[in-house]
């Protein structure tokens, strides 16, 4: 009997007789059924809501790095990850920043973009001046989507508009700035978005295609820092080592994609800790990365004239605390509750400062020993 992934209705199904579909399909042990059916503390329903096809869920581990000094306080840092040495190497290098104080760390406000296109504008450039024209009525019209975001002083708060050439010719793009307060906030964009097209449209005599968030979030920026003897890194000449490959990176695009890899080991494990969209996160951060039109490191490190180690982050960092897998996945609560934050732009400072002491703990590994050395030693203890 052939075998086929052409299953109607298969999204009817439970995750049960989904997964006897599967067993089918794949000779599945009944060892390896078992294990698909463990769904451990995220429980089958509540799985079953967050996405669609279910037979199980996949696990990883939850570790909490230590030592973090942040804005003067002390944060216990929820981690998921699978690469071996990356909670440690965050514990190792946070007590290093310790000894200047810890990481600081700022934050603008959780403004994001909402994109509509427009197409078939026959003067684009008098079309942009319209929509201007229309501001607070075409804001007003987006803030009827969201009463309760705009109580909370949130909602759209400002509009722009640019002509962009294309292959298929000039269109017209009218950004949409949200301030989405405590929410990642890609429903309440889009729904934004969504419902100005149409006027839009009307006012331009175009139509509209794409109506959704950019992930680009560079209204939504976070900046980390921190100033380290050089003794706690282990002297000046490990400290230079750090600049030095600081500097590979700032020159050198095959680098800096694996300089900033670093920096989202700890970005990306702190997010899915909390629940929150690492893609669009990671999207975020290369683009951003991007943004001077070559591809370079999100972090600096220099000496200072004393000679400190200083370290600078700057990154869209686009999080909630509220709404998505935040809420539905209980680990994700848990993990806010181990942080304590009390608002998207703490967990995204948060974030930001672990992300600049990951960087630090991997050029410090480089420049110091190698980045095997370490590595290796968990690797083994992970494959023993």
């Amino acid at each position: 009997m052939s075998k086929t992934s052409r299953i109607p209705g298969f999204y009817k199904l439970t995750p049960e007789e989904r997964l006897k579909k599967v067993a089918e399909f794949a000779d599945l042990t009944q060892e390896e059924q078992d294990l698909l059916r463990r769904f451990g503390a995220l429980d089958e329903r509540i799985a079953n809501r967050m996405i669609e096809n279910v037979i199980g869920v996949f696990q990883l581990p939850l570790g909490i790095a230590v030592n973090f000094l942040i804005n003067g306080k002390d944060y216990m840092i929820p981690m998921v990850i699978e690469e071996p040495s990356v909670v440690a190497a965050a514990s190792n290098a946070a007590r290093m920043t310790r000894a200047g104080g810890g990481v600081y760390t700022q934050s603008t406000e959780s403004l994001m973009i909402g994109q509509i296109q427009l197409v078939g504008v026959k003067d684009p450039y008098g079309a942009r001046l319209e929509v201007l024209r229309n501001r607070d009525e075409i804001l007003e019209l987006a803030n009827e989507c969201d009463p309760v975001l705009v109580k909370l002083g949130g909602g759209a708060k400002d509009l722009e508009a640019r002509v962009i050439e294309t292959r298929l010719g000039p269109m017209l793009i009218v950004h949409l700035i949200v301030d989405v307060k405590d929410a990642m906030g890609a429903n309440a964009v889009n729904t934004m978005a969504e419902a100005v097209a149409p006027k839009l449209a009307s006012i331009t005599g175009g139509r509209f295609r794409l109506r959704i968030i950019s992930n680009l979030a560079d209204r939504r920026l976070v900046r980390a820092w921190t100033r380290i003897p050089p003794e706690a890194v282990g002297g000046r000449e490990v400290a230079e080592g750090i600049v030095e490959a600081w500097a590979f990176a700032d020159a050198d695009p095959y680098r800096a994609a694996t300089h900033n890899k670093g920096i989202m080991n700890g970005v990306d494990a702190v997010v899915i800790a909390t629940g929150n969209d690492w893609r669009a996160v990671e999207a975020g951060a290369h683009a951003y990365a991007c943004r001077l039109g070559r591809y370079k490191p999100l972090s600096t490190w220099e000496l200072d004239e004393k000679g400190n180690l200083v370290g600078t982050l700057e990154m869209p960092l686009a999080v909630g605390i509220v709404g998505g897998a935040t809420r539905t996945n209980p680990l994700a609560r848990i993990s806010l509750k181990i942080l304590g934050v009390k608002s998207a732009r703490e967990l995204a400072e948060i974030i930001g400062a672990v992300g600049l002491v990951q960087n630090l703990a991997a050029l410090r590994a480089l420049a110091a020993e190698g980045i095997q050395a370490g590595h290796m030693s968990l690797h083994a203890k992970n494959i023993a």
